[in-house]
């Protein structure tokens, strides 16, 4: 994984670019970074060629950084309990929730 942080219209977007299983690779844009149960998750938005994101799905990641290298990249983890998994999808349904109240202020 990678990462690079761009601007756009004055706000800061994060993207990462993911290497599948096949070889291929597919940039992602980084929604938000969640804290469920004291541990770190990160949402992805996969892109297309073009940027963009047709279908509004989202990859959920469990994720960690290590404090004492700020070099090294952080660590994706496969969240395979699907009890964590939803525990983390409800908070990031939470989480889109708040944006949009906040964004109707």
């Amino acid at each position: 994984m990678s990462k690079e942080i761009t601007e756009f219209d004055g706000v800061e977007e994060m993207t990462v670019t993911m290497q599948l299983d096949d070889g291929s690779s597919v940039e992602c844009a980084v929604v938000t970074i969640l804290e469920v149960c004291k541990k770190d998750y990160i949402i992805l938005l996969p892109l297309d060629e073009n940027g963009e994101n047709e279908d509004g799905e989202v990859w959920i990641y469990g994720y960690k950084e290590n404090p004492d290298d700020s070099n090294e990249e952080p660590e994706l983890i496969y969240i395979d309990d699907d009890e964590e998994y939803e525990l983390v999808a409800d908070a990031f349904d939470e989480y889109l929730d708040s944006v949009e109240f906040d964004e109707m202020l």
